[in-house]
Order: C-alpha cells, then sequence, then structure tokens
C-alpha cells in the first residue's frame, strides 16, 4: 500500500480513513475520488495531516475513462472503496441512486482495475489489492436466540440499499475467481463517530437533544444493532490489507449489541453530564416514538473471532467511551454540524422521513 485511491473519502467513514493512513502511514500517498454528494462533503476534509500527500478529484465512480486515468498516471496499487449510498430509509424512497453508485460503481471500478493493473500494465498480484466495504445488513436480520452474523452467513439482504451492497459485494468475488483480481472484503457494522452526516441515528440525536428538537425512536426501539467506533473501523481496515489474505472475507464489529433505545438514553445520560446548564434537562424527556420503517431489520449481531484470531484485531472501545467522545467532537465542532446541515436536501429530507411518521418538529 503506497499510492492509493479512496472513493467517497468525503464522506463519514472515508474521511475519517484517509486521516487514519496519513497520520499512520508515512510512506502512502492517498487520491480521494468523491462526487461529493449530499453525505460528503470537504468540511470533512479540513486540516488534515500530511496534506502533502493527499489529493482530491471530485468526479464519479461511474466514469470509467476518469478511473482508468487516475490508476494509470498516479500508478495506484491499491483501491478502497467506500463510495456508496448508504442510508436504509432514503434506498425506501429512491432505490434507483443506490443501483447505479452501488453496483453500477463497483461494476466500473473493477473493470477498471482488471483493465488497468492486470491487462495494460501487467502488475504483480502480490502488489495490488482491490478492498471493498461492506455492511452487515446484507445478512438479513437475525432472530434473537440466532447465531452472530459470520463471514459464512447466508446473504438475505432486506432493503434496497441492502441488495445494492450485496450485489457489489458478489461482483468483487467473481472478480477475483475470474479473473484474479487480488481483492478483500469487509462486512462492518453500524459505525458511529464524527464527521458522521447528521440524519443517522447517533448524530440526529445529538443534534436534536442539544435543541431541544424531539428525538424520533421508531417503533418500540428494541431493534438491535451492533456499534462499532470509526477509529476502530479504520485500525481494522489498515490491518485487513495490511496482513488480511487475497480473496478473504472479514467481520468487523464493537463486539456489544444494545438496543436502539439503550443507546439514546445512553446518550441522554452522556449529554446531561455534559451540558449541566442545558434547558432541556433531562434529554430524555424529548425522546418520542414514531411509526417505524417498513422492512426494519430486528437484531444484527456480528461474529468477530475471524479478525481477531488472523489479524489480532479487537475494538477498543465500549459503547460508553464511543459515544462519550463522539458526543464531545459534536459539541467541540457545532459549526461542521450546522455546515453540513445546510447542504443540500438534508432540512427537506428530515422533514419528509420523520415528520410523516409523526415526529420530529
Amino acid at each position: 500500500m503506497q499510492n492509493v485511491l479512496i472513493t467517497g473519502g468525503a464522506g463519514f467513514i472515508g474521511s475519517n480513513f484517509i486521516r487514519h493512513v496519513l497520520e499512520n502511514e508515512p510512506e502512502v500517498s492517498v487520491i480521494n475520488l468523491d462526487a461529493l454528494t449530499y453525505a460528503g462533503s470537504l468540511e470533512n476534509l479540513k486540516n488534515l495531516p500530511a496534506p502533502d500527500r493527499y489529493q482530491f478529484v471530485h468526479g464519479s465512480i461511474t466514469d470509467r475513462n476518469l478511473v482508468e486515468m487516475l490508476l494509470r498516471e498516479n500508478e495506484i496499487d491499491t483501491i478502497i472503496h467506500f463510495a456508496a449510498e448508504t442510508h436504509v430509509d432514503r434506498s425506501i424512497h429512491g432505490p434507483a441512486e443506490f443501483v447505479d453508485t452501488n453496483v453500477v460503481g463497483t461494476f466500473v471500478l473493477l473493470e477498471s482495475a482488471r483493465t488497468i493493473w492486470l491487462d495494460k500494465m501487467g502488475r504483480a498480484l502480490d502488489d495490488l489489492r482491490f478492498h471493498h466495504i461492506s455492511t452487515d445488513e446484507v445478512f438479513g436480520s437475525l432472530e434473537p436466540d440466532d447465531p452472530p452474523f459470520s463471514e459464512t452467513t447466508p446473504y438475505a439482504p432486506n432493503s434496497p440499499y441492502a441488495a445494492s451492497k450485496a450485489a457489489s459485494d458478489h461482483l468483487v468475488r467473481s472478480y477475483g475467481h475470474t479473473y484474479g483480481l487480488p481483492y478483500s472484503i469487509t462486512n462492518c457494522s453500524n459505525n458511529y463517530g464524527p464527521y458522521q452526516f447528521p440524519e443517522k441515528l447517533i448524530p440526529l440525536m445529538i443534534s436534536n437533544a442539544i435543541n431541544g428538537l424531539p428525538l424520533p425512536i421508531y417503533g418500540d426501539g428494541n431493534q438491535i444493532r451492533d456499534w462499532l467506533y470509526i477509529e476502530d473501523h479504520c485500525q481494522a481496515i489498515r490491518d485487513v490489507i495490511r496482513r488480511g489474505s487475497p480473496g478473504e472475507t472479514y467481520i468487523v464489529g464493537g463486539d456489544l449489541q444494545p438496543t436502539n433505545i439503550e443507546v439514546v438514553k445512553t446518550l441522554c445520560e452522556i449529554l446531561d453530564e455534559c451540558l449541566p446548564g442545558s434547558n432541556h434537562l433531562p434529554h430524555e424527556s424529548l425522546i418520542e416514538y414514531v411509526t417505524d420503517r417498513p422492512g426494519h431489520d430486528r437484531r444484527y449481531a456480528m461474529d468477530i473471532s475471524k479478525i481477531n484470531r488472523e489479524l489480532d484485531w479487537k475494538p477498543s472501545h465500549s459503547l460508553s467511551s464511543g459515544l462519550l467522545k463522539t458526543v464531545e467532537w459534536y459539541l467541540e465542532n457545532q459549526d461542521w454540524v450546522a455546515a453540513i446541515s445546510a447542504q443540500g436536501d438534508y432540512q427537506d429530507w428530515i422533514k419528509t422521513n420523520y415528520q410523516a411518521r409523526g415526529g420530529s418538529k
């Protein structure tokens, strides 16, 4: 990993990973290809460490000529593919963009890598890696007594978003098997931490609580998710690329599975302590239950034994420590929150998704 193309690096996970790599990999140069759609912003990339080893390119992963040019002219040896439409609720309202970005975009990247790396340049396979970031949602939902998701769990996606990511996973594997493209895949659980777009659960709850707005909880709030702090995820990706075997998939999770309502109540307790002078104490009083979303998966859980056994990786943050760091970051970066919230269709989306369900002012 020396010359790296990161797709979607202006988004939440991608921008955190760019910071992580520039801080921890002094020999690595990064090119960030991002279309700057609603969830991607250059606000996420201000004050980067080692800016001399970083370059931003505004463009789409579906632009094959652009992708091939970047691979060829920059002698890219590693592609780390974050770019994706990721919000389940948005995929329910408009699935076409998810198919275009997540399926077609991944196909274009794979074809470009095959053409430049294997056909035109004849690069040594040991020097190359196509790493694909995927999600636990491709596996569907778990019943209360089901074992956690593992690398051998059959795919059973339940939303247009999850189906598009499942399709992209299958494409990546097929290019490894058919063309010999060196790849790896990580299926991660729910990420949280700094720079997360404020429509997601944790930043939305923080922002609403600060401003005394309702905290909308889908259904009964007892949906179970595995929560992964972003710094732990970035380290896992580096470990997989550096030391993981080509052609392997690794489950990455936070090794904890609270209910959504537990997460929100923990956030409220942290905010009560961080904002003792707030006019909205206790923040838990702002919780408001709203109509559940269609096809809402009930439970996710992750078996991280493979990545722990093979790469000695495990999360270093508990839920409480990760949430505290997250709350502190958002409180200290309200200018970022204001700038991001003013972009694009964010306010219209919040009205459409939550007011229609009977929640959020």
